[in-house]
């Protein structure tokens, strides 16, 4: 029962990794219809602007600050300077140019920072709870990286649903043509909606970056499984994002205790595989929004 209680902790941090970068791939998706497969290696540049802040002296929540205002700019000059010219093209170009950007940043990242892993600190103490006169796998820092998660997906479903921000940005994203018909400023909803996906991706980096060491290529696997969460969840849907991190989060923990760590990426495509099955939409997202 213990090792069972340890694993289900363990899923929910890992599945609230997940779910933050879900959350960043919904965002861009529900703004502008764009996969940003680049989003890893956007996430992580500012990881590593972060690190440069705590490395010279600077505090945790600095870093924080400073990597979530990168990631508002780079959001926006990626918009501005590589999607804006191929946004009214097919949208395998948008894709194409998502995939350039990711080696271009990582190739970047390699030439500035090196290939040397770097170790990133904690918000708060990793030593587990104690329970039950146990320590449990779950600590301080995991249930900061899960409120904070929490937290970011209640903004963004109450930005999208309740405000008029939220309904100006998903009728650019679904109508572009009737929206500035009816004076939205269609240009200017698409910038906003990149740099916010990359603040939160940004968010989403200094929360991974505890957990894993930061390098060129260290959110790879992050992102593959932040986008399988994305797509169980709903490609349309916040809350679908954080509920399809959660739930990977914790099957894969099971498959790598109970079955092997070797399998984990094949049980992430069975599971990937059986929600589309059932619901090709996601489970929260709508086949409405899926179809546009």
């Amino acid at each position: 029962m213990g090792r069972f209680v340890d694993l289900t902790l363990a899923g929910l941090t890992s599945g609230a990794v997940y779910a933050a970068v879900a959350l960043a791939l919904v965002l861009i998706w529900r703004s502008t219809r764009i996969v940003n497969f680049a989003q890893g290696g956007m996430l992580m540049i500012t990881t590593f602007i972060a690190y440069t802040i705590i490395s010279h002296g600077g505090s945790y929540w600095l870093a924080l600050v400073v990597a979530v205002a990168s990631g508002l700019v780079l959001g926006a000059v990626v918009e501005r300077v590589l999607v804006r010219p191929v946004e009214k093209r097919s949208p395998l170009d948008a894709v194409v140019v998502t995939f350039g950007l990711l080696v271009l940043l990582q190739g970047a990242a390699g030439m500035l920072f090196g290939g040397t892993p770097r170790s990133y600190p904690p918000a708060f103490g990793i030593g587990g709870f104690q329970a039950g006169g146990r320590q449990l796998l779950f600590a301080p820092n995991d249930l900061w990286i899960v409120l904070v998660v929490l937290a970011v997906m209640a903004a963004l479903a109450l930005v999208f649903r309740k405000t008029s921000l939220g309904l100006r940005m998903r009728a650019t994203a679904f109508a572009p043509e009737v929206a500035r018909l009816l004076g939205v400023r269609v240009g200017r909803m698409l910038t906003l909606g990149w740099a916010l996906a990359a603040a939160v991706g940004a968010l989403a980096g200094v929360l991974i970056a505890p957990s894993t060491f930061v390098s060129p290529t260290a959110f790879d696997a992050v992102l593959v499984f932040g986008f399988t969460a994305a797509v169980i969840g709903g490609l349309d849907s916040p809350p679908g994002a954080v509920v399809g991190g959660l739930a990977l989060g914790i099957v894969l923990s099971y498959v790598a205790g109970y079955l092997g760590s070797d399998i984990v990426t094949l049980a992430s495509l069975v599971v990937l595989i059986a929600v589309l099955m059932v619901r090709p939409q996601g489970l929260f997202g709508t086949a409405k929004g899926r179809q546009v």
